[in-house]
């Protein structure tokens, strides 16, 4: 497909919802490709989002109990495949390193993937009694997969993300830290992201490698594909016998760790923009937008501009100053029209213009990104009313954007009895993304609805996210032991 140049419209999300993404991508400046295979430039706006989802998760952790550290990016191999389902699950993705200095290395080093193995390693040498425990640590760190199939943001072979890894003295004390988190993951998708997800265990087959349990946060994109985007595990002790991970319990006996990790990354950023924008180009949620209102001073002659350009720069400081992050563009070498071009592109909540006329009468015009049913898009308004209910416009337009995505995801959601791989696959290809339905627990059933339908399981959902009356039939034929999602994915 011939790329559109930039300042062309999109391709429609309707014509092609993956060309439509990586144009708006580009065009509204959130990342490009770099000259690294695989890999990509995080642009100013684009880590502009990253940050503000980097500052609010981390309260979130602390406020939960955590801390920060660092830890290296060279890995031994031999950490790597001391656990072997471990290696086995990544070690299509490893990027090797076996010389440095100009010599060959002793021992080869991996980039790491995630950092389970050096992590639990430095808990061995500082943990020796139940008094130490629980660890509680957060990195936020770049990791390399060696992925053959990338995309901006969504998979590529570098990205940024956050990886918590705990230890514990009980199996019960790991397993509420997962949900914990889970709990965490879920709240903020919600309340920053305005993406609803659902919450659920992952089966053995979908699980992280080397966990015990792996429990999920699921978004539905607007394409009707999932994205997991966050992700908790319960390790159980697999990597602390591995590494020597003991600890002195209360009656003296030596006992090994319970672990568990937890990550979101960059990818996040991605599912924003699938979640929230539409045929123009990024719509962000007001809590995670770099510039929450830009400030559009309009003027002809050297005279006007004067006057614009001042009353902008007085409200840019006044918003600012009440903890509205706002930018005046006072840029003159573009037009009025190529401004507006620019920040609806980049998803900018709300935008306030000021001309000659607006001076005089007292009056701003204030144009929302998105707006309601029975809502002006556009409006003029006295200054005062403008910026004395800028709070108010960008607080609805967060609760706007999180019910217009939860009403999607509900109607592209089926439930219901399924009793067969072709009628999971007619749901599909009619347009439901989230199917649920009944399974037998069988892995060949698994494995011949994937191969069949290209559909995973996303979830077995979370109680709150149960069908009122539980299927009876498995998706494979017989009778059904739990109830799945399914859904086609990223």
């Amino acid at each position: 497909m011939k790329k559109r140049q930039k300042g062309k419209g999109l391709t429609p999300r309707a014509e092609d919802f993956s060309a439509w993404y990586n144009e708006v991508v580009q065009q509204a400046e959130l990342a490009d490709y770099s000259p690294v295979r695989g890999s990509m430039v995080i642009r100013p706006w684009g880590y502009g989002i990253w940050e503000k989802m980097q500052r609010a998760l981390d309260d979130m952790f602390k406020a939960t109990g955590h801390q920060n550290a660092y830890f290296p990016l060279l890995i031994p191999m031999s950490f790597i495949e001391r656990e072997k389902e471990h290696v086995e699950g990544f070690k299509p993705e490893l990027a090797v390193v076996t010389h440095a200095g100009g010599k060959e290395l002793d021992e080869a080093y991996v980039i790491r993937p995630t950092s389970e193995t050096i992590i639990y390693s430095m808990y061995a040498k500082w943990v020796q009694s139940y008094r130490d425990l629980p660890v509680l640590l957060n990195q936020w760190a770049n990791v390399m997969r060696w992925e053959l199939r990338t995309r901006l943001f969504l998979r590529t072979a570098e990205f940024l993300w956050q990886e918590g890894h705990t230890a514990h003295a009980t199996e019960s004390e790991a397993e509420e830290e997962a949900r914990t988190i889970l709990g965490v993951y879920r709240t903020f998708m919600e309340d920053w992201m305005a993406m609803p997800a659902i919450t659920g265990l992952k089966s053995e087959a979908e699980k992280f490698a080397g966990a015990v349990r792996s429990y999920a946060c699921e978004a539905l994109m607007q394409d009707g594909k999932a994205l997991q985007a966050g992700t908790s595990h319960m390790l159980g002790q697999n990597f602390a016998r591995q590494f020597g991970l003991t600890f002195q319990s209360e009656e003296g006996r030596e006992e090994y760790a319970w672990n568990t990790s937890w990550g979101v990354s960059t990818r996040l950023v991605g599912g924003l923009v699938m979640t929230h924008g539409d045929d123009v180009g990024v719509v962000l949620p007001p809590k995670l937008a770099p510039t929450q209102v830009v400030v559009l001073p309009i003027g002809r002659s050297d005279d006007q501009w004067a006057v614009v350009a001042e009353k902008a720069r007085r409200i840019e400081a006044e918003l600012n100053d009440r903890g509205i992050r706002a930018l005046a563009d006072q840029r003159r070498h573009l037009s009025p029209g190529a401004k507006f071009f620019e920040w609806e592109r980049k998803g900018v909540p709300l935008r306030i213009e000021i001309g000659p006329r607006d001076v005089e009468r007292g009056e701003v015009v204030v144009v929302r990104r998105v707006s309601g049913e029975g809502e002006a898009r556009k409006e003029s308004m006295s200054e005062a009313a403008a910026l004395g209910g800028i709070e108010n416009r960008l607080a609805a337009l967060q609760r706007r954007l999180l019910d217009a995505a939860r009403a999607r995801r509900d109607a592209a959601t089926y439930r219901g009895e399924v009793s067969s791989t072709d009628e999971l696959g007619d749901l599909l290809n009619e347009g439901a993304g989230f199917v649920y339905s009944g399974w037998s627990g069988d892995p060949g059933v698994e494995d011949r609805v994937k191969n069949e339908t290209r559909a995973t399981i996303r979830v077995i959902p979370s109680r709150e996210f149960r069908s009122d009356t539980a299927p009876t039939r498995c998706v494979g034929g017989g009778g059904a032991n739990m109830e799945v999602v399914w859904a086609r994915a990223y």
